[in-house]
């Protein structure tokens, strides 16, 4: 009985938790726009970012939302000092983009740092794991499983059974 109500509590925390950063992600969005917000303006309302890319289009600042959260964001703030682009890239258009033999890095720079790593030293392998909503309301995980080269073998999306009650 004890351990039910634990597990309770602990769902209900973390349940609130998503919510909350949700809701402020959102409102912390619709106070940014692109062509106009700076990067000052970004790391205003989402503080120091996880980590910084430099691509083609600019500057690419990393907001992780792991483990707690189901969405990692990507801000490019262009060459102008201004924010060019703003996209949750947990989307299973994302996830096709990923192939055996992509390099750990340019996964990285796709899907944002993962929620969770999971070695396998028998199998000289380590899956990353990213939780995300599929449309339009189910929990799932995508897997990369990588090599010991640091390249992508596998990968694919299952339930995320973390969020079902025992």
């Amino acid at each position: 009985m004890a351990r039910s109500r634990t597990r309770w509590r602990l769902a209900t925390a973390l349940l609130s938790t998503v919510f909350w950063l949700a809701a402020c992600d959102m409102k912390r969005i619709s106070e940014l726009e692109e062509g106009v917000s700076t990067e000052a303006d970004v790391r205003a309302r989402f503080g120091q970012p996880e980590n910084i890319w430099d691509s083609p289009q600019g500057r690419v600042f990393e907001y992780n939302r792991q483990p707690q959260g189901q969405k990692n964001y990507m801000i490019t703030i262009g060459s102008d000092g201004k924010m060019s682009a703003l996209r949750q890239v947990l989307t299973p258009e994302n996830f096709d983009k990923v192939r055996p033999g992509m390099p750990m890095e340019d996964l990285r720079k796709l899907l944002g740092k993962p929620a969770k790593r999971t070695p396998y030293p028998l199998k000289n392998q380590t899956d990353w794991e990213w939780r995300w909503v599929q449309p339009p309301n189910s929990p799932m995980v995508f897997t990369a499983t990588l090599n010991d080269d640091q390249r992508v073998v596998s990968a694919g999306s299952s339930p995320d059974r973390s969020t079902e009650a025992n």
